[in-house]
């Protein structure tokens, strides 16, 4: 099982590093385009602003992210990394997303409730993913995050705090999770194992 990593130094790199390698992948971590043309599937990961993801555009990784997408290479977004998939995110309205999923990343309304949304909650699978596999309703992963993805016929898991959001998505080959699986313990281990296993 090989995967290449993106590092685009936003993102949770040991930890999901650490926890592929003790599934048994082959990991490379980059930040370079030109590895992405030969892997066999491709992990962005991420953590804190969606401005970040500017890197990505200044560095070539963008198109070479759509042509491996476009090849049929199996990506994983992970959090930051999930939003991006999408058209842009209120959080940074000048820098645009990979346009995959054409609806916008929207912040957690203000209400009773604390923004961010810290800590362990309930993934709800709602139909068939080859990404959850094996994921029973109710299960818990870890979430850390102030925006959220609207609901769509992408949204294979929705989770709910201050109003319901994808929680996870799946569009053909590409695979996005808000939550960060390689915190979230043996249902964590799980996802990153059936996007390890998937063929493209």
């Amino acid at each position: 099982m090989n995967v290449t990593v993106i590092d685009y130094k936003a993102g949770n790199l040991t930890s999901v590093v650490k926890a592929l390698r003790h599934l048994g992948a082959e990991v490379t971590v980059t930040d370079r385009p030109a590895p992405l043309a030969t892997a066999e599937r491709i992990i962005l990961p991420g953590v804190g602003h969606f401005a970040a993801t500017k890197r990505l555009d200044e560095t070539g990784l963008t198109p070479a992210i759509r042509e491996a997408i476009a090849s049929g290479i199996p990506f994983l977004g992970i959090c930051v990394g999930m939003q991006w998939l999408y058209a842009g995110s209120t959080e940074s309205p000048s820098q645009p997303g990979l346009g995959v999923l054409p609806e916008t990343i929207e912040r957690f309304p203000d209400g009773h409730e604390k923004v961010p949304h810290v800590g362990w909650n309930q993934l709800h699978p709602t139909g068939d993913s080859r990404l959850l596999a094996g994921i029973l309703n109710g299960e818990f992963a870890y979430f850390t995050h102030s925006w959220r993805a609207p609901m769509t016929p992408a949204t294979v898991a929705t989770t709910e705090y201050i109003q319901p959001f994808a929680a996870a998505v799946e569009l053909g080959n590409v695979y996005g999770t808000q939550f960060h699986p390689e915190k979230s313990g043996e249902t964590g281990l799980k996802i990153l194992k059936n996007f390890l296993e998937l063929v493209g």
